[in-house]
């Protein structure tokens, strides 16, 4: 964190104090008086560690904290991720943010974890453009709203390093064609041009934001391979890298040694501001890994067979550590990979430690030697690099899951969620099963006698046959698997293998490949693999995320009528983490994630009904069958071409790239003003509507009284349902919002690509169309207006209830909020009217970000829901908010039918009691600014 900050920002800290230390008024009063001035004098008198400053024995220019002397014994028993915490407790110690019995606390991690609530300074903040264009739209509203009230705009600027990567503006317009790439590449420009110059104006106009630009890679692709430091060498003074970011993959960089996970845009924007993050002291659970992984299992497989164990060991809300002899047969590949699927999870995030696996693959990414020396003596001098070798005890856990990488087998996840998993060799019964389930979290109930139905359908002159099970998109995509070498060298052996024994795959899947960077597509083109991959139909389609968050070409007006013709149960399997229903395309119900030689392998096949053991993925040449076994490569092969072609120089050629730039955003010309010259018809980046309302001083919370039921949702409600970020249905709110200002359906791009403009993304809340609210009994994006009695679009009839100066509520079950961080899921809401969500128990993230904008998260008591407590949601509610409002409180809930119940008021400290009695961060913060 830096030591300086403006005035604005000192403010905001100070204030942040106040409402932990209510003494400290007349402190915060002081430094309101000094800002009149102008000015911010620092309130420290010396950091009480700065006695532990040594210079590094190898390299004596180098200064660094020594916590491991200053820690003691105890500092040998704490696991290496709460070494990080430790660390940056203590070179952030100013007695104010952070406090000296803050790092005392960390110290004391065995008997202290889940009892105190500790601050942490990430080094640094990573943004993708999806979530990242709101931030910097707030930031740019916050210098309007501070230049409205007299002050200096220019000193609205991030306070901490922050790096935006556009990688979601990618669509999928165009495939199998010649120039693929660049006709995508063309579209993505041209849709998304109003908002590429406002990131270019913010990289012209803020301090510490960096912009990565379009057709560069994905942000944990572009974190991995050139953010990351490891070890942050400022001004020859050192402390460990760490970073939080709102892409839901931040988390791969634990696979580096380097802590970092995923948090919400609100809570982003706090830190961007230099404020540290508060968060409970967590448990931490050991992962033991031990045994020897088998030829046939891909790091997916390990990926998902340790996600099974730490899902039934309960780690939501901890961190998780990899430990034993199994870690170092593991490359950094493999680390980051397992490290990505943690928030499926539920973790926090899962770290490696850096050793010297971790060094060789350094070097290989250019670090030069001074610096690979640097960084190794660093961490071994404060016991932050693991050694096999070495006789030191391992550190002490909360717990301990062992996992025996020798027992792991190939698997798939699905067909409608990621801890769904399935063994391959048991894929063709399991889908058959899922045919005869009722409908649920894995079922479809087919009829028995329409299971085996086959709907023949004419396409480019010949007739193929569906039936339940066919695939009709298979996606290697951007996400956890493409930074790994081998999951993608073997899909490319697969596929060489393949077309020389004469397979293909039918033309009508949606086939792609879309990878994280260019380093991908240089050892896949550099091994030889890529002109049989483009054969089979997966060419690579540009440089982003894509089918993963719903951006893929509509799939053939044939298939798609044969498909709805016949109520088939047609297939995607992507290479990604994500398979949440209804994302990929609304006639696809069954989406299976697998590694990318298995999406290979499925599309070859043309179906997921099939037993690869027993049955030909199809006919050679010479008619010969063909099995999975006989193109599947060996581990050995894959160690080859990879030793051979995995080298420096695309590291090197990668990094080049990025610090160019490309032509196109080289050439786009954006303004330099101080302020961001809003277009009024512009239906990308539009002001926000947060400040239209703000006060100097926050209201006291109101009552919400007869407040009607916007939404009556069941279990496992996630942000994607919330808050899509696909594309925008032409009979939506939003297309009809955008249709008004002239636009046409092509010119709708996607949710994510409008989520600078307040005015879709409230339209687009809860219009994914797979929303199953029980007031309708079917997915769709509606509800009931209770006072009219209408059936209306979600937005609709908020609009209504608005006018008519009624609060709305939402009702839900478990676990609302679950998946990707997304502040849209909490901003949408808010700006919906909704004054609270009542569910049986929250995603942490989530219910985070509720708070940050203002919504009260309300649970119900263990045991109790809407049915047993006899609720309809048809009831009006009314809560009353106590002036002492005091975390986790017991609420009484009055409903129109003469019921009253006890609810939990979800507020876990007081801090986020502040927040939401200022209406929520984004209010709390300008307010600092007045």
């Amino acid at each position: 964190m830096s030591c300086s900050l403006d005035v604005g920002l000192a403010v905001n800290a100070l204030c942040f104090l106040l409402y932990e230390k209510p003494c400290l008024l007349s402190a915060l009063v002081r430094c309101l008086i000094l800002c009149v001035d102008g000015r911010l004098r620092q309130q420290r008198s010396g950091s009480p560690y700065q006695p532990a400053i040594e210079a590094l024995e190898s390299h004596p220019e180098k200064k660094f904290y020594n916590v491991s002397k200053l820690g003691g014994a105890k500092y040998d028993t704490l696991p290496y991720s709460i070494r990080v915490l430790f660390e940056s407790s203590v070179r952030n110690c100013d007695g104010f943010l952070v406090k000296e019995t803050d790092a005392m606390n960390i110290l004391d991690w065995k008997t202290k974890q889940n009892h105190v609530e500790v601050p942490f300074c990430p080094a640094r903040v990573v943004l993708q453009d999806f979530t990242g264009i709101p931030a910097m739209v707030d930031f740019a509203a916050m210098r309007e709203a501070v230049r409205n009230a007299g002050g200096d705009p220019g000193k609205v600027n991030p306070a901490c390093p922050t790096d935006l990567t556009v990688d979601h503006s990618l669509q999928i317009d165009f495939s199998k064609w010649p120039e693929t790439v660049l006709k995508n590449q063309e579209m993505e420009f041209g849709r998304n041009r109003e908002r590429l110059q406002f990131f270019k104006w913010s990289s012209k106009v803020f301090e510490n934001v960096s912009i990565i630009p379009p057709e560069t890679g994905t942000a944990h692709q572009v974190n991995l391979e050139y953010l990351s430091r490891v070890v942050f060498d400022v001004k020859d003074f050192l402390h460990p890298d760490s970073v939080v970011g709102t892409d839901s993959h931040t988390t791969m960089v634990n696979g580096l040694g380097i802590l970092g996970w995923g948090v919400g845009g609100i809570e982003t924007e706090a830190v961007m501001l230099g404020m540290p993050l508060t968060l409970p002291l967590p448990e931490v659970v050991g992962c033991e890994l031990t045994g020897t992984v088998s030829p046939f299992a891909t790091s997916i497989d390990i990926v998902l067979s340790i996600t099974k164990h730490l899902r039934q060991a309960d780690v939501a809300g901890k961190f998780v550590e990899f430990f034993g002899s199994g870690v170092s047969q593991l490359s950094v590949a493999d680390r980051t990979t397992i490290a990505n699927m943690c928030p499926e999870y539920g973790a926090i995030l899962s770290f490696f430690p850096v050793d010297n696996v971790t060094l060789k693959h350094l070097k290989h990414a250019g670090f030069d030697k001074a610096k690979l020396e640097v960084t190794e003596a660093y961490l071994k001098a404060v016991k932050l690099f693991r050694n096999d070798e070495s006789s030191s005890r391992e550190p002490e856990y909360s717990q301990v899951v062992q996992v025996s990488l020798s027992s792991i087998i190939p698997y798939v996840s699905g067909p409608k969620r990621s801890q769904d998993r399935v063994a391959v060799n048991n894929m063709k019964s399991d889908f058959q099963a899922c045919l005869n389930e009722k409908s649920g979290v894995k079922g479809f109930q087919i009829a028995a006698e329409k299971q085996n139905d086959i709907v023949p359908v004419q396409y480019e002159g010949n007739e193929y046959k569906l039936s339940h099970g066919c695939v009709v998109i298979a996606a290697v995509i951007s996400c956890t698997n493409n930074c790994n070498p081998s999951v993608m060298l073997a899909a490319g052996l697969l596929a060489k293998k393949a077309v020389e024994a004469g397979l293909v795959v039918k033309p009508y899947i949606r086939t792609s490949l879309s990878p994280g960077s260019g380093m991908v597509t240089h050892y896949l083109s550099s091994s030889g693999v890529l002109p049989y991959l483009s054969k089979l139909g997966f060419e690579v389609v540009g440089y982003g995320c894509s089918t993963c968050v719903g951006n893929t070409a509509p799939l053939p007006e044939a298939i798609r009528n044969a498909i709805k013709q016949g109520d088939l149960i047609a297939c995607g399997v992507l290479s990604g983490t994500k398979n949440f229903e209804g994302r990929l395309c609304d006639c696809v119900r069954a989406n299976y994630l697998a590694s990318p030689p298995l999406v290979v392998a499925y599309a070859i096949a043309g179906t997921v009904h099939i037993d690869f053991d027993t049955e030909p993925l199809g006919t050679g040449f010479n008619g010969k069958s063909i099995y999975l076994r006989d193109i599947w490569p060996t581990r050995q092969e894959l160690h080859t071409v990879e030793e051979e072609r995995v080298i420096s120089s695309m590291f090197k050629e990668l990094k080049e790239k990025m610090e160019k730039g490309n032509k196109r955003w080289n050439l786009l010309e954006a303004p330099e003003s101080t302020l961001f010259p809003w277009d009024l018809k512009s239906t990308y980046i539009r002001c926000p509507s947060f400040f239209d309302k703000l006060a100097k001083e926050a209201a006291p919370p109101r009552a919400v009284e007869n407040a009607h039921v916007l939404l009556f949702l069941g279990d496992s409600v996630t942000t994607d349902h919330i808050s899509p970020a696909g594309s925008i249905a032409r009979s939506s709110a939003a297309a009809k919002y955008l249709t008004s200002k002239g636009l046409t359906p092509r010119e709708f791009n996607s949710y994510g690509a409008r989520r600078g403009n307040d005015a879709v993304m409230t339209r687009g809340t809860f219009a994914n169309i797979k929303l199953l609210n029980k007031f309708i009994g079917k997915p769709a994006p509606k509800t009931i207006h209770f006072p009219s009695g209408q059936t209306l679009d979600v937005f609709e009839a908020a609009e209504l209830y608005q006018k008519e100066g009624i609060p709305v509520i939402i009702l839900a079950g478990k676990k609302y909020g679950l998946g990707s961080s997304r502040d849209w899921a909490a901003k949408g809401p808010f700006l919906l009217g909704v004054k609270a969500v009542l569910a049986e128990s929250y995603e942490k993230v989530h219910r985070s970000q509720l708070i940050g904008i203002g919504i009260a998260p309300l649970q119900f008591r263990p045991g109790e829901n809407p049915s047993t407590l006899g609720l309809t949601g048809r009831e009006q509610f009314s809560i009353l908010f106590p002036p002492d409002l005091l975390p986790r409180m017991t609420l009484d809930i009055k409903t129109s039918t003469g019921k009253v119940f006890s609810v939990i008021a979800l507020f876990e400290n007081n801090m986020e009691i502040t927040l939401y009695k200022n209406g929520g961060s984004l209010n709390f913060v300008a307010r600092r600014f007045l």
